[in-house]
């Protein structure tokens, strides 16, 4: 080899995560195409991974019925919010240019199965699917529309909970977004709620669990506080499948858990 001769670079491994698509849960590897052509299950441990709220759209409403309401509402930043990292708003703006959605819950009217209904999907991709003043406008408003048009609610959840960037104007979301499926209850009208991996915080707390018919998702996480905080608290070790859809199904708290192939046949069916 020449004294001046270039040495041969090294290959570039892309990482990861840019080949395999790995389970949340089992911490199998498998090609990124294989995990979406399985609506992202794992094949191994039947593990249902988030999807994005127009994937679910996708997977729920009659094709071509879904059309949104409440776009135009949003986000606010009434405290001027900053903490160690940031203000709120320069995160928030950096969220809607990477998701393409303006808050954590996209709104819209559909059929599902030839029923007409009101569609809410949480999208865990928007600021951790978290509970803001815009979230829960958009949900009192698809209540009211809901009740003007005599449409079923349904909601999938899918959330860390409260967004504490609105602070007590985040955590007031729980009593309006509760009060106005209360109205929508005493006007008649059911709602399914469905709980996705994860709905844990404010929002397993108020809108999330108040359905006629609660379901989820097999291995969801459901909760409220965090397991290390339980533990903590009351200096008990909880059991492995504390929080899972399963317990909670076990201990009456769920009614049902649905495969996601199985999820728009069985709210059709709830809604006829």
């Amino acid at each position: 080899m020449g004294w001046f001769e270039p040495k041969a670079e090294k290959p570039k491994i892309p990482p990861a995560k840019a080949l395999w698509a790995i389970c949340p849960k089992c911490k199998s590897h498998m090609d990124k195409a294989v995990w979406k052509k399985n609506n992202c299950i794992c094949p191994k441990c039947n593990y249902h991974g988030r999807l994005s709220a127009r994937e679910r759209i996708a997977q729920v409403a009659d094709e071509g019925t879904f059309a949104e309401v409440f776009r135009e509402v949003s986000y606010s930043d009434h405290l001027k919010f900053h903490d160690a990292t940031g203000d709120y708003k320069s995160k928030v703006e950096a969220t809607i240019a990477k998701t393409g959605e303006n808050e954590s819950v996209v709104m819209g009217t559909c059929e599902i199965g030839g029923h007409k209904a009101m569609l809410g999907v949480m999208d865990f991709a928007f600021m951790g699917g978290s509970l803001g003043s815009g979230t829960g406008e958009r949900i009192a408003r698809a209540c009211e529309q809901a009740i003007a048009e005599r449409r079923p609610l349904v909601i999938f959840s899918a959330s860390g909970g409260a967004r504490m960037h609105e602070g007590i104007l985040s955590l007031m979301q729980m009593a309006k977004t509760s009060a106005a499926i209360g109205r929508l209850k005493d006007a008649g009208l059911p709602y399914i709620s469905v709980l996705t991996d994860p709905t844990t915080g404010g929002v397993s707390a108020s809108y999330a669990m108040l359905g006629d018919i609660n379901v989820t998702e097999p291995k969801a996480l459901i909760g409220f506080a965090g397991r290390r905080v339980i533990e903590n608290t009351i200096h008990q070790k909880l059991p492995d499948d504390f929080q899972s859809a399963e317990y909670l199904e076990k201990h009456g708290f769920i009614d049902k858990i649905v495969e996601r192939a199985e999820m728009k046949a069985f709210i059709a069916k709830m809604l006829g």
